[in-house]
């Protein structure tokens, strides 16, 4: 699709257009003019829209959609339409489907899902065959087939030996392993973050600990292999500190945070609403303030909506029972807004292809274009209206919003929200 846009502010740091409101020329999905009044001789379709913005594309380093074997929870079809519209024109794609994505035809057969879509879709390879934490998958297998990098979707490895064969094997391709960190004998049968609310209500809490032994433990692994780590989903403020500490040696270590841990505490966890029940569990309000202080300071990489559909019968149960997870997508960008300002927010939602290694353009003539839009001057609440994936499991409903996602326009083609 050919496409002018009108009027659009763009933000993009290393743009010679940043901060500048102007109409953007797209022919064959690139990029040929950018200033005023841009001449639109061809016919080609227009979008103009009050307080537009433009940013480069968004990426989330961490999405679960289900297929294969759950899509009762999301299809990729489906994945990939909400991911668009709340303006994200990439993706990785975690593992955790069934079967696993632990060999080359299961990459293949989700590449292949989501040929000609707006937003890109990357595969995250299982680190172990099944997830199972005993042996290393076909991980060059993977690579060669477009995995992005190896993980086991919210499982610790508790062989370190393993993660240490893991750090040195894949350095002869130049991959990345992912490593969720979380210590199962010290997080026994916890359920929540342990401290005064899991007390208050009688959960069984699991200590920021469980988070903090496992990253130290990793790091000592990196700092003796070598390779490239990424650790995702940090959650605590001694976290933060180790990483800062690893990145200061000079490790090549990246991580990062989902964004129910910069918005919400523990505190939510009052009403035993099993939304709320994620992995890692929501920690203190100081925890969180340490964790926009690593953003604001760029311990942390980048920003992911860590975006888990759970069927209905799955989490709609006993507290103890329910399956962790929350959906972000949708209140990714809207949330992030009320904690964080728009430029962190823009640079930390365009930093995950770069851990990831995938290339990408600038905002700038002949550039492919590869764009988010937006707006920031909306307050609202997020409600079921705004759900736009299969299931229903949003951490976020009643949650206040600053600024809505427009869409996207990548591959060719422009997806409005």
């Amino acid at each position: 699709m050919n496409l002018v846009i009108r009027k659009a502010k763009i933000i993009d740091p290393k743009s010679p257009f940043h901060n500048q409101t102007v109409d953007v020329k797209i022919t064959n999905g690139v990029i040929d003019a950018i200033g005023n009044s841009v001449s639109n001789d061809a016919n080609y379709q227009e979008f103009q829209q009050e307080g537009l913005h433009l940013s480069q594309g968004w990426f989330d380093t961490s999405v679960s959609l289900g297929e294969p074997g759950f899509e009762d929870r999301e299809t990729i079809a489906n994945g990939l339409i909400v991911a668009a519209k709340s303006g994200f024109t990439g993706i990785a794609l975690q593992p955790n489907s069934h079967p696993i994505i632990d060999n080359q035809s299961q990459v293949h057969f989700v590449k292949q899902k989501a040929v000609n879509s707006a937003t890109d879709l990357y595969p995250i390879g299982a680190l172990t065959k099944n997830s199972e934490g005993k042996d290393l998958a076909e991980l060059y297998d993977m690579k060669n087939a477009g995995a992005v990098a190896f993980g086991d979707y919210g499982k610790s490895l508790s062989n370190a030996n393993l993660l240490k064969i893991g750090l040195q094997y894949v350095q002869d391709f130049d991959g990345l392993v992912i490593a969720f960190a979380q210590d199962e004998t010290i997080k026994g049968n916890g359920v929540v973050n342990e401290g005064v609310v899991s007390t208050r209500l009688g959960l069984k809490g699991i200590p920021n600990l469980a988070e903090e032994l496992i990253i130290a433990r990793n790091l000592f692994l990196l700092e003796y292999t070598g390779g490239k780590l990424h650790i995702p989903t940090v959650s605590t403020a001694k976290s933060v500190a180790l990483i800062k500490e690893a990145k200061a040696k000079g490790l090549a270590v990246t991580c990062s945070v989902a964004v129910h841990h910069l918005v919400l505490t523990d505190e939510k966890l009052d009403g035993f609403d099993t939304r709320y029940k994620v992995s890692p569990p929501l920690r203190t309000e100081a925890d969180r303030q340490a964790l926009l202080t690593g953003v604001l300071d760029n311990t942390i990489d980048c920003i992911t909506s860590d975006h888990n559909p759970i069927d209905i019968e799955h989490k709609k149960m006993e507290f103890d029972l329910a399956k962790n997870g929350t959906i972000g997508l949708e209140s990714a960008f809207g949330a992030l807004l009320t904690v964080l300002p728009l430029e962190k927010v823009i640079e930390k939602l365009t930093s995950g292809d770069i851990v990831l290694n995938i290339e990408k353009q600038v905002i700038d003539i002949n550039s492919k274009a590869n764009l988010s839009l937006f707006e920031i001057d909306s307050n609202w609440t997020f409600s079921k209206e705004a759900i736009l994936s299969k299931s229903k499991n949003s951490a976020f409903l009643g949650q206040p919003m600053q600024g809505k996602a427009l869409g996207i326009y990548n591959n060719g083609k422009l997806v409005l929200a």
